[in-house]
């Protein structure tokens, strides 16, 4: 996050609160997880305290807010608020009222005080072509600074260590015909594994690797490696944490370890009420606090009640009916909350029920980013099996090519550059 962002309490701070479009309810903003997910906390005055707290200067709030709503990965569908720390709970509190007495015509009103991002950009912009201009510099280098400071990102491109990246065998280029720089600019992970350079004296070795741009404690970008693993080593212990059987069959058939256990900080020796997930690309364990995961209260057009909210954030997999996919079909699925990911996963090779019951089955696309398939390329997936392909094309207009296959667990086709052992 922006360092405007202060976690002690300063005089007159201002604080952000949420509308969420999906339920029409009312939130104090706490954080933004690393994947781009919304955290908050229903109006209480106990909660006060988790408050994301902003500067209150004009300049500290714009450039604060501009990077707070470009880490979110659907911004669209909420609505802030900017209002004093101290006001926030009352405000939040009349607000909720005020949306659940008036009408959704009525509610249009609420606009005219929403933060608007087009608003914040404008300024930000404005700031940067002023100080363009009071340094002396060209036109040309005006239109350069438009790709080096581009409001959509949380990182900027002049933010990557390129030495960095050089030095595992990756440049600027390659980055963007994998289709990931504007991944790693957001902040997210990489999609997909890349092949980097070894670093264990093998001369030309390589291996397959997540890569993502994080803040270190000196606020510095770096390039965090996450290489990928055969398999975890379930023999040692995790935080303090001894597997059971049961837990390693969790974590290697689906990726989640399904309950809520105890881990210990390393540093403070803090006992921490936590879930454990396995990334499915690089095999390596991440582990949340429950006190960051968040369970939506509408999911794909289905209400989710008090219970089945506490069963998902308490890890456990839970079976919903006839929800509503964006084509407005609808559909069965199995949900479980994912710590690596930090959001709700979905599960679709899980029987489903209904008045049929029914397996869900796979139905193999013939085009896969406008790429017709071939035959045996279909026939390698309806077994099951990986299939090459080649001639796919990026949005840079690149030529790229790699392996295939259909997900169980993520229920969809998945692309990797090198060929992952099955």
């Amino acid at each position: 996050m922006n360092n405007t962002i202060n976690n002690t309490r300063i005089s007159e701070a201002n604080t952000l609160l949420v509308l969420h479009h999906s339920n029409n309810s009312i939130g104090m903003v706490q954080n933004v997880s690393q994947n781009g997910h919304l955290i908050d906390v229903k109006p209480s005055f106990d909660k006060v305290d988790s408050m994301i707290r902003i500067d209150s200067s004009a300049e500290s709030f714009t450039e604060f807010y501009a990077d707070f709503y470009h880490q979110l990965k659907n911004p669209e569908d909420y609505s802030f608020f900017k209002v004093t720390e101290f006001e926030a709970v009352e405000t939040a509190l009349g607000l909720q009222d005020y949306i659940d007495s008036s009408s959704s015509i009525d509610r249009e009103d609420l606009k005219k005080y929403e933060v608007s991002i087009d608003a914040v950009d404008v300024l930000r912009n404005k700031k940067n072509l002023k100080t363009d201009s009071s340094n002396g510099i060209s036109f040309y280098s005006k239109r350069l600074s438009a790709e080096v400071i581009n409001p959509r990102y949380r990182y900027q491109i002049n933010d990557v260590d390129w030495n960095a990246v050089a030095g595992i065998g990756l440049d600027r280029e390659m980055l963007e015909k994998f289709n990931v720089l504007d991944e790693l600019l957001k902040g997210f992970k990489t999609s997909v594994l890349l092949p980097v350079r070894c670093d264990d004296g093998e001369e030309g070795g390589t291996v397959n690797a997540r890569l993502q741009l994080k803040l270190n404690d000196n606020g510095e970008v770096v390039l965090q490696v996450y290489r990928s693993q055969k398999m975890p080593d379930f023999r040692k212990k995790f935080l303090g944490h001894k597997f059971s059987k049961e837990d390693r069959l969790n974590l290697l058939n689906i990726g989640n370890m399904g309950r809520v256990v105890e881990l210990v900080n390393p540093v403070t020796g803090e006992v921490i009420p936590s879930l454990i997930s396995r990334d499915k690309l690089t095999n390596e364990l991440f582990s949340l606090p429950i006190d960051f995961i968040r369970i939506p209260t509408v999911v794909c057009d289905v209400v989710l009640s008090l219970e089945q909210q506490e069963i998902l954030r308490s890890g456990k997999p839970l079976f919903v009916e006839n929800m509503l996919s964006k084509s407005k079909r609808l559909f069965n699925a199995t949900l479980q909350f994912n710590a690596e990911k930090q959001w709700l996963e979905f599960f679709f090779n899980k029987k489903l029920r209904g008045n049929n019951e029914h397996s869900f089955e796979f139905v193999v696309p013939t085009i896969f980013r406008g790429k017709a398939l071939r035959r045996w390329q279909i026939d390698k997936l309806r077994a099951g099996e990986m299939a090459y392909i080649s001639g796919l094309v990026s949005e840079k207009g690149r030529e790229y090519q790699g392996y295939i296959w259909f997900d169980k667990e993520v229920g969809r086709i998945v692309f990797s550059f090198k060929k992952v052992s099955e």
